[in-house]
């Protein structure tokens, strides 16, 4: 599981990277923030797919997350030609559908080899609660894309949180067979 585990802790990385970059630029909506946004899915695209290449359990649905992920990058540049209400609705729904699809993921992958998944069941699970809770502020009178910031932070602490799971379990299991 070494490339799943270097998966999630590049993938946990570039999107705090992805925060902490957004986080200092996210207002007005400008072409740069424009581009951001296109890029945050687009990193799913890329993780998925190199996850979907390891042979995990899961591919399916890795393989629907990543079509979707495609949907959303053209639909965040599509909606940001309206403002920021509507690329925070776009992104509200690609967060429930894509979190829905993580949650499945992260339960299918409970073995003990695979880490138990537990930060993936909860950032799924916390991507659904957030995704929903941006479509009645996408609608509201003064929209932001302010909670982006955390949302996209935390979805990175968890994948590396992940990572560094799997990576005690491999030396766990090497410390185990040296004896």
């Amino acid at each position: 599981m070494t490339s799943l585990r270097r998966i999630y802790l590049v993938r946990g990385l570039v999107a705090l990277a992805w925060s902490a970059a957004f986080a200092l630029v996210h207002t007005p909506l400008t072409s740069l923030v424009v581009a951001l946004l296109v890029i945050y899915p687009l990193i799913d695209v890329v993780a998925t797919l190199l996850d979907v290449r390891a042979g995990t359990p899961g591919r399916g649905l890795q393989v629907f997350n990543t079509v979707l992920s495609g949907l959303a990058a053209v639909g965040l540049g599509l909606a940001a030609l309206s403002g920021v209400g509507p690329v925070l609705f776009v992104f509200g729904l690609w967060a429930i559908v894509s979190g829905l699809a993580q949650l499945i993921v992260a339960l299918r992958r409970r073995s003990p080899e695979l880490g138990r998944q537990w930060p993936l069941i909860i950032a799924g699970t916390l991507s659904v609660i957030a995704g929903g809770s941006y479509l009645p502020v996408a609608l509201s009178a003064d929209p932001s894309l302010t909670a982006l910031i955390m949302y996209t932070a935390a979805g990175g602490a968890f994948f590396v949180v992940q990572a560094g799971i799997l990576a005690w379990k491999a030396r766990r299991a090497r410390v185990l067979l040296d004896r």
